[in-house]
């Protein structure tokens, strides 16, 4: 199934948070807080202003992007946990330098 959002909403995949801390131990599932981190799947054309022209989104499909913790709503579309929100409720994109991109 494809899912196309409208106006200024985007289609969110959280990036699973780390199982271990940087000390080596591990988080079991039920203390592990959900990550407030996504890549966009699908975003909107954009929302319009006062005189009806589209304003496009800042954000594209594929930018890792950081949210607040009750951002959104949580759907299932093909059996995959995703989020719906507004641009509004992003809080920033994720730039990656090349050394990070291929550490990841």
């Amino acid at each position: 199934m494809k899912f196309r959002p409208l106006h200024d909403r985007v289609v969110v995949r959280r990036i699973d948070a780390e199982e271990k801390t940087k000390g080596g131990i591990i988080i079991p599932d039920t203390a592990k807080e959900k990550p407030q981190e996504g890549e966009i799947i699908a975003a909107g054309p954009g929302a319009r202003d006062e005189n009806g022209k589209v304003q496009p989104l800042d954000v594209k499909a594929g930018d890792r992007v950081l949210f607040g913790k009750w951002s959104g709503t949580e759907v299932r579309i093909d059996g995959e946990d995703l989020l719906i929100m507004k641009e509004s409720d992003i809080m920033g994109v994720v730039v990656m330098s090349a050394a990070t991109r291929k550490a990841a």
